[in-house]
């Protein structure tokens, strides 16, 4: 079974997702293929709003029934906001990662031509599925 990537995201190689919106701020998340090999997410440690953040900083922490993974910022850029409702239900996430399921929305000046395309992003995925169906084989998400 193969991963949702939509076209119209930037994906970082570590499996984040990144959507622009009309405001400046960019919507970050965990891609579908990333949820997918995690399992049944239990908890999301969410950062704080006003935390400034580099690209590739460890920022959030989803944990499943299998393992606790370290979500990284991106972009360079401040968090302005931080999906609350994760608290209380991280399955959103499992459910609709690149809608209910976003993570934070993060002030960013950093262009999104530097993430990966929906193409690049595929290879990446695919190249996990290869490796191993059955865990997420990407050092820098699995702790």
């Amino acid at each position: 079974m193969s991963s949702i990537i939509p076209a119209d995201l930037r994906y970082a190689e570590t499996h984040e997702w990144v959507r622009a919106n009309d405001d400046g701020t960019v919507t970050v998340g965990i891609t579908d293929h990333a949820q997918r090999l995690l399992g049944d997410l239990v908890f999301v440690e969410i950062p704080e709003v006003g935390r400034v953040v580099s690209a590739a900083e460890a920022c959030a922490v989803v944990e499943s029934v299998k393992a606790a993974s370290d979500v990284y910022s991106p972009l360079d850029g401040v968090i302005v906001e931080v999906n609350e409702t994760l608290a209380d239900n991280p399955e959103l996430i499992n459910q609709d990662p690149y809608g209910e399921g976003w993570i934070l929305r993060i002030k960013t000046a950093a262009a999104l031509d530097e993430l990966l395309d929906a193409a690049a992003y595929e290879a990446i995925a695919a190249a996990d599925e290869d490796e191993d169906a059955g865990s997420l084989t990407d050092p820098k998400l699995v702790e």
